[in-house]
């Protein structure tokens, strides 16, 4: 991703996602055993929609001590907060405690990263992407770095 190599260069050190990590999380759920999972592949599975866009229009950063989270957001999308809405509703129905903060749709760069002075990203020109598919998705740590690994999906239906 263009922005994220831009980020690498104005940046002294960091944590950088690598390209097959790069993700938009619809809801985090944290730690699940396997009744939750099994849970939470129901209610992916019971999750219809069509396809829609999303657009990635900025670049920013949540500013913590030790280094920054960078990010890349994506544009009000009311086809993306519905579906979203949905998930976090049904999961909430099944049991699961989610986030209460207001949902603000991004996809994380880096982490812990400490820029150069003056540094300032371009913005990006806009670009979409169509989203066909939501994935349940596994995160571990293994050997110092993040994995993420597909439990399920649930694709468009057309």
């Amino acid at each position: 991703m263009g922005l994220q190599n831009e980020l690498r260069k104005g940046a002294v050190c960091g944590r950088f996602v690598t390209g097959e990590n790069l993700h938009l999380t619809l809801a985090f759920l944290g730690d699940c055993d396997s009744k939750q999972i099994a849970i939470a592949k129901a209610v992916l599975g019971e999750m219809d929609f069509e396809p829609f866009g999303i657009v990635i229009d900025n670049i920013g950063r949540f500013r913590r001590d030790g280094g920054d989270i960078w990010w890349a957001g994506v544009a009000n999308n009311r086809d993306l907060l519905r579906v979203q809405k949905i998930l976090t509703d049904k999961l909430a129905a099944a049991g699961f405690k989610l986030d209460k903060r207001k949902y603000s749709p991004h996809i994380t760069l880096g982490r812990e990263v400490v820029t150069r002075d003056g540094f300032v990203p371009r913005q990006p020109l806009a670009f979409g992407e169509e989203v066909l598919m939501i994935e349940l998705m596994r995160s571990e740590r293994r050997d110092g770095k993040m994995v993420y690994t597909p439990i399920c999906c649930k694709e468009v239906q057309v």
